[in-house]
């Protein structure tokens, strides 16, 4: 091969591996573009709600959700049924801390600040725990009728995600909703125990874990599937009453036990406005200081001990 050809061919090899390093790069940056793309798609669908609202502070939930602090937060506000993402519960709650910390600051004494802010802090979880439980009630009381529906479609021979689907669009919410989940869980391929699993995990009841049990054993090992959700449903039936009851009887005391902290904290306002600066006098020292925090130490014991003397299992 001469020195001619030998040039001709570095000089094509070299104009090949140009033209493949360019459109590699051509094929990367298009690449990218598209992934970016996706990202930002997938990024606003995930900002708007069903109603169209857009969410807030995006970066700020992103980033709350990688830590186990932010999952566990997700998952209670899912349970709560709250259109509300962990981002903006968490700068809702920051507002309202620094909110209270201002006002018991101006109006009781310095002392009391971070007194109203750690309060702000556990009104804003006693109001999750709130809805939370209002959520498995509300579920609670659906579940006669859930069985119900389960239970007729099963004796028309419908399979049991049939059943499920079937029985997420008959029902309202909270029962439709976490249905509809399930039913979307096992679309993806999930099985029905981790499916119902989760639910059961979700909104914690003993009446949807015998439920949810049932249904597991009956999809495992078969059986009167029929019978026993229709004897469920009377059980269930019965105990919704018997709860009904017990929650009325059990009124009185559930007030009794917020309006124990309740005086506790309208004592000191009291305390400050027929004598005023009592409380600045009264906290500027550490004996006055302590003897608040030991003041508020017991109005939380109370309240503990009357929730827990007046709870009752059903």
């Amino acid at each position: 091969m001469d020195l001619q050809t030998r040039i001709t061919l570095t000089t094509g090899v070299a104009l090949v591996t140009c033209a493949l390093a360019v459109a590699g790069v051509h094929v990367h940056a298009a690449g990218r573009a598209q992934r970016q793309a996706l990202v930002e798609r997938l990024t606003s669908a995930g900002q708007i709600t069903g109603g169209g609202r857009r969410r807030r502070f995006a970066d700020l939930d992103r980033r709350l959700r990688r830590t186990k602090p932010g999952k566990r937060l997700e998952l209670r506000l899912v349970a709560t049924g709250l259109d509300v993402t962990p981002g903006e519960f968490f700068v809702y709650m920051l507002a309202t801390v620094a909110g209270l910390w201002l006002v018991g600051q101006a109006t009781l004494a310095p002392f009391f600040g971070p007194i109203a802010g750690l309060l702000g802090v556990w009104a804003a979880w006693q109001f999750l725990n709130w809805q939370r439980q209002k959520r498995i009630e509300r579920f609670i009381n659906q579940l006669p009728e859930l069985a119900r529906i389960l239970a007729n479609a099963a004796h028309a021979g419908l399979a049991l995600r049939t059943a499920i689907g079937l029985a997420a669009e008959e029902l309202e919410a909270p029962a439709g909703e976490e249905l509809a989940k399930v039913s979307n869980q096992l679309a993806l391929g999930a099985s029905m125990d981790d499916a119902l699993g989760e639910l059961a995990e979700r909104l914690p009841s003993r009446e949807l874990v015998v439920l949810v049990t049932t249904l597991m054993l009956s999809n495992r090992a078969g059986g009167q599937v029929v019978s026993a959700l229709r004897n469920l449903t009377e059980t269930l039936e019965e105990r919704k009453e018997t709860r009904r009851e017990v929650r009325t009887q059990l009124s009185q005391v559930s007030m009794t036990s917020y309006a124990v902290p309740a005086l506790g904290v309208g004592s000191l306002f009291l305390m400050n406005g027929v004598k005023d600066g009592a409380l600045d006098r009264m906290t500027a020292s550490p004996v006055g200081q302590v003897a608040v925090l030991i003041a508020f130490g017991l109005y939380a014991v109370g309240f503990v001990l009357i929730r827990r003397l007046s709870r009752i299992d059903v």
